[in-house]
């Protein structure tokens, strides 16, 4: 007789996978617009516009505000208060 028991270790397994492989992904963009940043404002003879466009794409991708509420509501803050 097979009992009844769900293994969902393959499927938790496959989840932490494609989350990593996001995260790293993620994290290479970040570095990539980190260095165009960082090259935009080291080279003099790259002109203001760029650099002005570099720093904004910089600022709204990777330096936006979040704010506290925010993240206490998305880590379940509001629903288990004593728990935290």
């Amino acid at each position: 007789m097979i009992p009844n028991i769900r293994n969902h270790q393959d499927h938790l397994a496959e989840e932490f996978r494609q989350l990593e492989n996001y995260l790293v992904q993620e994290s290479r963009i970040a570095l990539l617009k980190i260095q165009s940043w960082q090259f935009a404002m080291k080279t003099p003879e790259v002109g203001l516009h760029y650099q002005q466009e570099a720093a904004a794409m910089v600022k709204q991708s990777l330096l936006s505000f979040v704010p506290n509420s925010y993240v206490l509501s998305e880590e379940g803050y509001h629903y288990r208060p004593i728990e935290n």
